[in-house]
């Protein structure tokens, strides 16, 4: 059973800073050393001194950004929110021209403690949990949501959407982000609100989506506050919570980009021995035309295995001949696991023809941006683009419910949840 509260969250002071657009920014595991760079020049009360604070010799980053954090708290930079509220929040953004429309809550989830109601897909790496750790224990606060997903059986986002905002308050909050979406917050504090959300997740479970680092170094914080308490522990300290956005699997909303490879071969490429060798597991079309191969590709995505590849100015189609391959190179995992495309590429091309391992960042670059795969491969000898259909949420879903995690680099939600919008301090 998921338990959540509602929250006085932290938010910035409408008075005091006239231009919102100027202090948020996106979750600090996708800022690029230049945006970095650039989200700190745009403002000198921009989140990200908090959030991703630069390196700079002979200083600590991490009592640096709780300096700024009490400080602006201080100066009434930041405030806390009048009331206790569970937080609507809608994004509206576009895909390939399509206006979508995402909607879900901010709230507090209790971090569970024996029952597995809380679900995560990805592998986290010790490195960023040491990082986010440092940054929790110096300024005792959740600064961004973790972004989770749930099935919605009582139809809450729907239910609270029209119930609460047609001809309602207009939201606290109303920006639009460097990429277009527009990004809207209404607190709903009434009790009806809060009961309705406690109501329907206590029957959900929580499958993370974004956020796994900042999960478990949360659940790792609260062990280490718990046991710093000892009798004097009650379970209902502010560090038992995480802050959450929650939105339901409602494919409308609910946008999934897949992570493209590029592989460098490190003593060029026999591109006939190559072929030769995928030939025996997959059926291959060249498409001589870039968008049909990628309306072809998305196609093929709906009732088979595919593949895309980019070689040497030529696109090439990978239709799977038979999944049941799969059973002999990974046995050790479930199926769900199994059927997986990113799956099919780490273990049948990488490793069992390529052979490289599929986390090797040397030889593999990853992002989910196709032209930035396309032109790392364009006219360049060695170099192969892989191309991958999304995952399914419910492929998604299914790996986490077995146990097991994803392969790195498996999914990019979109959009991210800005930071920046609400904060949730611990006491």
């Amino acid at each position: 059973m998921a338990k959540i509260k509602p929250f006085r969250a932290i938010i910035y002071n409408p008075e005091k800073i006239a231009e919102l657009t100027n202090v948020v920014c996106p979750p600090y595991d996708v800022i690029s050393p230049a945006q970095q760079k650039s989200y700190h020049s745009a403002s000198p009360h921009n989140f990200i001194h908090i959030l991703l604070g630069l390196d700079k010799p002979g200083e600590d980053k991490y009592p640096r950004a709780a300096d700024f954090f009490h400080s602006w708290l201080k100066e009434r930079i930041l405030i806390r929110d009048d009331l206790e509220s569970v937080y609507f929040y809608s994004q509206q953004y576009y895909v390939l021209g399509e206006k979508k429309t995402r909607q879900g809550v901010i709230c507090l989830l209790r971090l569970p403690e024996g029952e597995k109601t809380v679900f995560g897909h990805e592998h986290t790496r010790l490195e960023a949990k040491e990082d986010r750790y440092r940054l929790i224990k110096e300024i005792k606060a959740n600064l961004s949501p973790i972004f989770a997903v749930f099935q919605d059986k009582r139809r809450l986002i729907k239910r609270l959407s029209d119930k609460y905002l047609p001809g309602g308050p207009p939201p606290f909050i109303d920006i639009v982000d460097q990429e277009k979406v527009r990004h809207q917050l209404w607190g709903l504090s009434s009790p009806e609100a809060v009961a309705a959300v406690k109501n329907a997740m206590a029957e959900e479970n929580i499958f993370i989506a974004d956020g796994h680092h900042r999960y478990e170094v949360a659940c790792a914080f609260r062990d280490e506050m718990k046991e710093k308490a000892g009798d004097k522990f009650t379970g209902e300290e502010d560090f038992n919570y995480i802050m959450t956005y929650f939105t339901n699997t409602d494919r409308r909303g609910l946008t999934i980009f897949p992570i493209h490879r590029l592989f460098q071969a490190e003593d060029g490429l026999d591109r006939q021995a190559l072929q030769t060798r995928l030939k025996g597991y997959f059926d291959l079309e060249e498409v001589r035309d870039k968008d049909k191969f990628f309306f072809l590709l998305n196609k093929a995505g709906r009732t088979e295995h595919s593949i895309g590849m980019y070689m040497e100015r030529e696109f090439w189609l990978l239709r799977l001949k038979n999944i049941k391959i799969l059973n002999k190179l990974i046995p050790d995992k479930p199926e769900s696991y199994r059927s997986l495309d990113v799956c099919i590429l780490n273990y049948l091309i990488f490793k069992n023809i390529l052979g490289v391992e599929s986390d090797n960042k040397r030889l593999l670059c990853f992002s989910p941006n196709v032209e930035e795969i396309l032109s790392g491969a364009e006219g360049r000898g060695g170099r192969i683009a892989f191309f991958l259909n999304p995952a399914k949420i419910e492929q998604i879903m299914a790996v986490a419910l077995s146990g097991e995690k994803m392969p790195p680099k498996s999914t990019y939600f979109y959009p991210k949840v800005l930071s920046g919008l609400v904060i949730h301090k611990h006491g």
